[in-house]
């Protein structure tokens, strides 16, 4: 009897083993096999310490980092001065009330504050110096949004516009591209176009490219071209403006008929001969248009923008699949041209969803490409500050489970970087959503898709509202230094 007993110990001993060592084997399987991702059988999941958590810890500690960039040294100071023709009263000011904000701040995790990488804390002086002075400006004050899928269709860009032209001021949606891929998803604009062949700055080098990085020809096979809009009411200050513009920047004799408001009004011309960036303007009471295009051999077009000739525009100019660095090849004369006949005060810049990859923790080769970019697009718009918004929050899947991807992590400190060296202002996207795992939660609220990286419309207007306050915050430090300033008059 206990001989059967212990050959049924061993047994069943035996079958333990071979069971833990085939467990153990499946540990060691490739994580795919013939293109299907498999899941590793980890038995000591529990007590492991994993990669993952190790690269984020010290991902945590670099981004935690208080940065003494914010606080201006005197040469730099000096040099500050005389490239933004400040006087050294104002500057000592702006340096004195930064130094207490830094104190409290340094490098921001929230997304509540703008962090200004400035000499003299001056990142953001034209915008708001514009925003001061609007009534006397002739013109609208105004952004342009650069960015790519995360916010084409006016998603957080409609909901900033609307907050900015509640308190400042202006209606319209601004540019609106011939065509674009989320056209027909877009709730801010409603527009058609038929006629076109588009070209596309990441796909084509023969063309010259603006801040839209899309130009359109007519389709030489077509009879006519053409391209409707109408104002939609989804924020109430888009519902009609008072300016329709039409921009191209080739042509030789197209003739263009226009209607709007239903064909009520309308208006039949033949466009001037150009080889700039030009500008026909219709003013009236508009809620939509219609251009018809004949006779358009040598017609280029980039779009038309609905606005008003007073308070804020906010263009959006969102490219699919666009990681930034693309845009290093824009055309400097061309954006003279559009400068001159479209001043832009602020040019924000959201990229990097296209360029964080997982398992990839080392983004100097896109910190210098991107360091390029910034300076290209200072010297095409001299007269514009320039915004950089760090990347947002993206899952990966961990162990059966979604988690901030670290490249998440590695880029927005990359981005930082990027920020610091170039001088310009930067707002961290990734804190404003909630910080790590964020995006898990914009998920379970249906706030963002479920690929854990896009945003919806109702994502966006939270992340919108963030980058408002932060913004009114900086404005309000700005309106301080010019306050103390007038004290010392």
């Amino acid at each position: 009897m206990m001989k059967v007993e212990k050959n049924y110990l061993s047994r069943v001993l035996a079958l333990l083993l071979l069971t833990f060592l085939f467990c153990s084997l499946f540990y060691f399987l490739p994580e795919k096999i013939f293109g299907y991702s498999v899941k590793r059988v980890d038995l000591l999941s529990d007590i492991r310490v994993k990669k993952e958590s190790l690269v984020m810890d010290s991902l945590r500690m670099q981004l935690s980092q208080v940065d003494s960039t914010f606080l201006a040294d005197s040469l730099e100071m000096e040099e500050e001065k005389k490239n933004t023709k400040l006087d050294s009263i104002k500057l000592a000011i702006s340096d004195s009330l930064y130094r207490q904000m830094a104190m409290v701040q340094g490098a921001d995790s929230s997304g509540k504050h703008i962090e200004d990488y400035s000499q003299g804390h001056v990142a953001l002086q034209k915008f708001f110096t514009a925003l001061r002075n609007r009534d006397k400006l002739g013109r609208p004050v105004r952004v342009a949004f650069l960015g790519d899928s995360f916010i084409e269709g006016d998603i957080i860009v409609g909901d900033f516009r609307s907050a900015l032209q509640k308190m400042f001021g202006g209606h319209g949606v601004g540019f609106v591209p011939v065509d674009a891929v989320a056209a027909q998803y877009r709730p801010t604009v409603k527009q058609e176009s038929s006629g076109w062949r588009t070209w596309s700055m990441l796909t084509d080098h023969s063309q010259k490219y603006t801040l839209s990085g899309l130009t359109f020809v007519p389709d030489s096979t077509a009879k006519q071209s053409v391209l409707s809009l109408k104002a939609t009411g989804y924020y109430p200050e888009l519902a009609s403006v008072s300016s329709l513009k039409l921009l191209y920047e080739k042509n030789t004799h197209t003739q263009m008929q226009l209607f709007c408001n239903g064909g009520i009004d309308s208006v039949s011309v033949i466009l001037p001969p150009t080889d700039h960036l030009t500008q026909y303007e219709y003013v009236g009471n508009i809620e939509d248009a219609r251009f018809v295009f004949s006779e358009a051999q040598g017609f280029k077009l980039l779009g038309a923008a609905m606005e008003d000739n007073e308070g804020i525009v906010v263009d959006n100019f969102s490219l699919r699949g666009n990681s930034g660095i693309v845009m290093q090849r824009i055309d400097s004369l061309l954006c003279r041209d559009l400068a001159a006949v479209r001043p832009y005060d602020l040019i924000i810049l959201q990229y990097g969803l296209n360029v964080a990859s997982e398992g990839l923790l080392q983004y100097g080769w896109y910190a210098q490409k991107m360091v390029n970019v910034i300076r290209h697009i200072q010297n095409c718009f001299p007269e514009a500050d320039v915004l950089l918004l760090g990347v947002s929050d993206r899952g990966q899947q961990i162990d059966g489970r979604f988690e901030t991807m670290p490249a998440v992590l590695a880029l927005l400190n990359t981005q930082r970087q990027v920020a610091r060296k170039t001088k310009i202002a930067f707002w961290n996207t990734f804190g404003a959503m909630g910080g790590e795992n964020s995006i898990v939660r914009f998920v379970k609220n249906n706030w963002a898709s479920k690929d854990y990286t896009h945003v919806s419309f109702r994502g966006g207007r939270e992340i919108a509202r963030v980058l408002f306050d932060a913004l009114m915050k900086e404005k309000e430090f700005y309106d301080e230094v010019d306050e103390k300033m007038a004290g010392q008059m």
